[in-house]
């Protein structure tokens, strides 16, 4: 089975596809000047736009690792979260606190999906 890579950069790519599962490196916003709902909204965008790429949606995502900096923000990135989530497809979820690599980011987003099953 062939692994395909998408959005590399530096030292990393932004999602990896390979035997029927998209693997999402971990997603920051690109304007950290946000707050934490802003910050999450711009995360599930890109998100949004890998999966798409990989060929799928966040109807597949299987599961997902939220990061906070602060999880006293939790309710603010839930609140982004619960307007993107298609509450038909929840994913299994875990949310943390770590710190980030940088102090502007307020949460990082990674996660598994499915690509769907295009023989049924």
């Amino acid at each position: 089975m062939p692994i395909t890579r998408l959005a590399e950069e530096g030292r990393l790519s932004g999602a990896v596809v390979h035997g029927g599962l998209v693997w999402l490196a971990g997603q920051v916003a690109d304007d950290a000047s946000l707050d934490v709902e802003g910050q999450t909204a711009d995360i599930l965008g890109q998100i949004d736009a890998l999966l798409a790429e990989a060929g799928t949606d966040k109807r597949h995502l299987l599961s997902v690792t939220v990061v906070l900096a602060d999880i006293a923000e939790a309710p603010a990135m839930n609140r982004a979260w619960d307007r993107w989530l298609d509450p038909k497809a929840k994913p299994a979820r875990m949310t943390i606190e770590a710190r980030l690599v940088d102090p502007a980011w307020r949460v990082e987003i990674t996660g598994v999906a499915a690509l769907p099953d295009r023989h049924g």
